[in-house]
């Protein structure tokens, strides 16, 4: 094997929110996708408010539990960013 098939460690980028279901759900997307899932499977929603579902085998495989949402999903949209980021900014022609 050469150094360009060596292991690489890889993560999930983005935060999700999901639960498992604990019956069949079948529903149709804003784009008219068809989601449909099993008992065991998990009904996944992004930060930007999609949502899917994902076979069981491939959640649990993929995600690592983080711990419980907040009411506030997502967390992400109270951060406030630094002071310094907050000032107007200056006109060049000042």
């Amino acid at each position: 094997m050469n150094a360009a098939s060596e292991w690489q460690v890889y993560r999930t980028r983005f935060l999700i929110r999901a639960r498992q279901l604990t019956e069949p759900m079948v529903f149709v997307d804003a784009l008219g996708r068809e989601h449909c899932g099993c008992a065991g499977d998990y009904l996944v929603e992004s930060s930007d408010g999609t949502r899917r579902i994902a076979p069981r085998e491939i959640f649990e495989d993929v995600y690592v539990p983080m711990g419980p949402a907040d009411e506030n999903w997502p967390a992400l949209a109270r951060r406030r960013p630094p002071e310094d980021l907050r000032r107007a900014p200056t006109s060049p022609l000042n």
